[in-house]
């Protein structure tokens, strides 16, 4: 892939971030930013088998991106064929690596989708999604990330739960997952070589309840998708960036969508919550800064 050039931040981007940050506060109309929204009676209502497309990224994660794709492996859905998009930089070579590995697997009903970006490109999470979200043909879209696992009639009871349905945007009403976990954890296999596990002991999860669709959880319908694509109005979230940029964008989603989502019944969503993040610069000001947070947070 050819060297990328270096972004220079616009002197506005600041501005830009924070008149956003209000807009999603409700201070101003989404209708100025997403027209095209389809009406309800426009959005499909699709019955048995469906098609899913699952949207990762992954940039210093390629662990936890190990059980990730490991659980598609070790519970193939039988329900529903599913489009496993995972947008990466070939300068992450260990996720390379992984999803070379994964390449050579192959999975009843899954089908493996890398998306290889320049990592300024991948560095903003919004781009990836909303190239997905335009170009996808699934019924459903579940915009997730590399830490969450579809164990047992996850997916397929996830089909199960949206027969006839046209919600704008879905939610799991509850998840498994495990505290804060330091950089040692057993669970943490940073070093392991690319390989299929699969998570036997169930200790370390917990049921946790969700109220609303945050960024790994957010499942919306495809024509949804196609007509709005992913903060596609919103230049600040299209822009490049030369660091991993926090996924406040979110919020900004499921303001334009008008709606914090419904919550559904799935089964066996399990997530690995860990203090050291991958994909900020060990030993980084802000790496060191956002640890210590997360280290507060396992204590508390």
């Amino acid at each position: 892939m050819s060297k990328t050039k270096i972004y220079t931040p616009r002197f506005y981007d600041g501005l830009l971030a924070f008149f956003f940050k209000l807009a999603a506060s409700g201070y101003i109309p989404a209708s100025w930013f997403l027209k095209n929204l389809p009406e309800e009676q426009a959005r499909s209502k699709k019955i048995g088998n469906l098609n899913i497309e699952v949207v990762s990224h992954c940039w210093g994660y390629s662990h936890m991106m190990a059980y990730q794709l490991s659980s598609l492996v070790n519970y193939p859905p039988k329900k529903a064929h599913v489009t496993m998009t995972v947008f990466y930089s070939p300068e992450d070579e260990k996720t390379q690596k992984q999803l070379d590995f994964f390449s050579s697997i192959n999975v009843e009903n899954v089908t493996w989708n890398w998306q290889p970006l320049p990592k300024e490109l991948l560095f903003r999470r919004a781009i990836g999604r909303n190239r997905a979200a335009l170009e996808t043909k699934a019924d459903w879209v579940w915009f997730s990330d590399c830490d969450i696992m579809f164990n047992e009639n996850c997916i397929d009871s996830l089909v199960d739960s949206l027969q006839g349905r046209n919600d704008i945007l879905v939610f799991p009403k509850k998840e498994k997952t495990t505290p804060m976990l330091k950089e040692d954890h057993p669970l943490l296999q940073k070093d392991a070589e690319p390989q299929v596990i699969r998570i036997e002991n169930e200790e370390n999860f917990e049921y946790y309840s969700r109220s609303k669709a945050t960024g790994e959880f957010q499942i919306t319908h495809g024509d949804v998708a196609r007509a709005a694509g992913y903060c596609a109005n919103i230049s600040i979230y299209q822009t490049p960036s030369n660091h991993w940029c926090k996924c406040v964008e979110d919020r900004c989603f499921r303001w334009l969508l008008g709606t914090h989502g419904v919550a559904i019944d799935i089964d066996n969503i399990f997530q690995i919550r860990h203090v050291t993040k991958g994909r900020y610069k060990k030993g980084s000001l802000w790496s060191r800064v956002r640890s210590k947070i997360r280290h507060l947070k396992l204590k508390s």
